[in-house]
């Protein structure tokens, strides 16, 4: 994609905020749904240039500074793990706010790294997963509580049935009334809500340092295919496992991501998901209690379920929250997900024994 004529003096005006005279080229990367992003190249270097939406991250400062902790914590206790953070401008802070456009990050682009927006092999499942679990792992001697909820109650299950609640009794009354077989079976699985309020009170089930939106696209790659490190922090903040686990699983285990309208093409796939828990457990599993482990299957029914009402939810609610692009989009939205946790439960036992299998080689390799 070329580079918008219109921002050349604001991309000039930002870097020389970093001490950087002049660039030769921007290229806008459209792959982000958030954040705007450019690559940056200059005579001797190349940077990731990225807007912070700061309609979504109320206090951009405060993501430069979850990013600096975490930064000083690996580079004192893992010093040889490739954390991308933010450069510092001459301020000396990692966000630049320029008058009338909004806040700015950049970033050193990773010479021979890409990124994938759809995952297409276990591999790249098994890699993706291993990444996150190192991150988490890496940072499990890290004080969680210390950094800042750039998004409060973002994976807060109580309050998003609250939300969903509100929404199916005093949203649009035709809408409400077009979903009352959809609203039927979300509340017929009301059980993961309750599971959820249990690990809450669960003080086995730890509070990490958890990334909270493992798509693909946040992991970098290198040219053979393997997984270098995560990226697009924006979301770290304490949680449990279950949120970057069940991610995952939403969105690796089906070819059909959640805007496919043809329901007959959303299935879980077997060996996505042993990709998912192998590679997790693969540096996870020294750190996660007996307890946790006993979570792993529920980990995609909450993240599943949690978006499936909240799309239920926003479409009651006249799409006031995600908006459409089309009719009943958000409906067809939570009925993809419904399907998709149909899908999930189908394969409970199967599933389950797949992660016993893999928690007995790990067992195995020890002894």
């Amino acid at each position: 994609m070329k580079e918008d004529p219109s921002d050349r003096s604001l991309i000039s005006s930002i870097l020389k905020a970093y001490d950087i005279p002049e660039f030769t080229n921007a290229e806008p990367i459209v792959s982000g749904l958030i954040n705007r992003t450019w690559k940056i190249s200059t005579v001797n270097d190349v940077y990731i240039l990225q807007r912070v939406n700061d309609g979504i991250f109320k206090r951009p400062f405060e993501l430069a500074d979850n990013s600096r902790m975490i930064d000083d914590y690996l580079r004192e206790q893992s010093s040889g793990y490739l954390f991308v953070a933010p450069l510092l401008a001459s301020s000396k802070e990692g966000v630049v706010f320029v008058l009338g456009h909004g806040y700015f990050r950049l970033f050193p682009f990773i010479t021979g790294s890409h990124t994938i927006n759809v995952v297409t092999t276990p591999d790249q499942a098994f890699e993706a997963s291993r990444q996150f679990g190192k991150f988490t792992s890496l940072l499990s001697g890290f004080d969680s509580t210390k950094l800042h909820t750039t998004i409060p109650d973002f994976h807060n299950l109580s309050l998003r049935y609250q939300q969903f609640e509100n929404a199916t009794l005093n949203g649009d009354p035709e809408r409400i009334k077009q979903s009352f077989e959809l609203i039927s079976q979300l509340k017929s699985h009301i059980h993961i809500l309750s599971t959820f309020e249990k690990i809450q009170n669960n003080k086995a089930v730890k509070l990490r340092v958890m990334h909270h939106d493992t798509k693909i696209s946040n992991v970098l790659f290198d040219d053979q295919g393997k997984g270098l490190c995560v990226i697009d922090l924006d979301t770290v903040m304490p949680g449990y496992f279950i949120s970057d686990v069940g991610d995952m699983m939403r969105t690796y285990l089906s070819p059909a991501n959640e805007e496919e309208k043809d329901f007959s093409k959303i299935e879980v796939r077997n060996d996505y998901f042993r990709a998912i828990v192998q590679g997790y457990l693969s540096t996870m599993r020294s750190k996660l209690t007996d307890d946790e482990l006993g979570f792993i299957f529920y980990s995609g029914l909450f993240l599943i379920y949690m978006q499936a009402i909240r799309f239920l939810a926003d479409h009651c609610n006249n799409d006031s929250y995600y908006g459409a692009k089309y009719e009943n989009h958000n409906f067809i939205r939570a009925e993809n997900q419904i399907w998709l946790l149909k899908r999930l439960l189908e394969k409970q036992s199967l599933l389950q024994k797949i992660i016993g299998d893999e928690l007995k080689k790990i067992i195995a390799v020890k002894d």
